[in-house]
């Protein structure tokens, strides 16, 4: 297999929103998107005492594009403007698509709240092509127990496959382009080639622990590697134990106009979205 090489190596950048601190090495000065992924935050992980949330994102609005979130950590409720209400645990998935327009909240869940504990996950922003932007608002609930694994090096390494087809197994998120989303646990020493279909753009974001790159450079946690499309994949080596968000996506190739919580194609269309938002056409959000 002839690996990847890097095209750009980012360091998140450490964001307090409340009580947690984000950490997002995507966007930033150098890398604006890697399409079709927008955005990447990491939150946590925070450890809080019971009665305390420290994650509490009030009601807002999205239209254009799929906020997704790995929680691996914690327990999180969500509610919409559209009488949707899910709760989410560690190791579970929710893959939202905002499409014409929702507002929803995410908050600590009860559960958590009673019990206080560690809250961490990511939120990724997946964006959407012209012709789905203002498709049905919709949410996948995906559970821990839904989501293949696939292990390697004798149980070293442990590939959870959120999205897309690997090995023969399929994730259980249903995406509109094609995506290929892995969770990736390394024990130290443990050692994983990762096949990506060459016309996809591909990164790795490093939670934590520290990972050789094609038995070359080692990278430790909260760092971003951006991949050239150039080979098949790439390997990785835990060096300590280790823990990656490996993700991979057929370019959409669009333009992009962003705006807060919304991401369309013009200036025109974010406009309308401000617009609709503002004359309740995204719904009412009651808590």
């Amino acid at each position: 297999m002839k690996n990847r090489p890097v095209a750009h190596i980012t360091q998140a950048e450490h964001l307090n929103m409340g009580s947690t601190v984000v950490k997002q090495p995507l966007p930033t000065v150098k890398v604006e998107q890697v399409d079709p992924f927008l955005l990447l935050h990491h939150f946590g992980p925070t450890t809080t005492a019971p009665g305390s949330d420290p994650l509490d994102v009030g009601p807002h609005p999205h239209r254009g594009f799929e906020p997704v979130t790995f929680l691996y950590s914690g327990g999180i409720r969500h509610k919409d403007s559209r009488g949707n209400e899910g709760l989410l645990r560690g190791g579970d998935v929710q893959w939202m698509t905002a499409g014409l327009g929702i507002i929803h909240s995410e908050r600590a869940s009860r559960e958590f709240l009673e019990a206080g504990g560690t809250m961490e996950g990511i939120q990724l922003w997946v964006n959407l092509p012209r012709k789905h932007k203002m498709a049905q608002p919709n949410y996948q609930d995906i559970k821990a127990a839904q989501i293949p694994e696939i292990l390697e090096d004798n149980g070293k390494v442990r590939l959870r496959l959120v999205a897309g087809q690997y090995q023969g197994k399929k994730g259980p998120a249903r995406t509109f382009t094609p995506i290929l989303a892995l969770q990736a646990e390394l024990n130290t020493g443990g050692y994983v080639e990762v096949q990506i279909p060459e016309h996809f753009n591909a990164l790795v974001y490093i939670l934590r622990g520290e990972v050789q790159l094609n038995e070359n450079f080692s990278y430790s946690g909260e760092t971003m590697l951006h991949f050239k499309n150039e080979g098949a994949g790439f390997s990785l080596r835990a060096k300590a134990d280790s823990q990656a968000l490996i993700l991979a996506g057929e370019p959409i190739g669009e333009p992009v106009a962003q705006w807060g919580p919304y991401v369309m194609n013009t200036q025109t269309e974010i406009m309308e979205a401000m617009r609709d938002y503002q004359m309740g056409k995204m719904g009412v959000y009651i808590d």
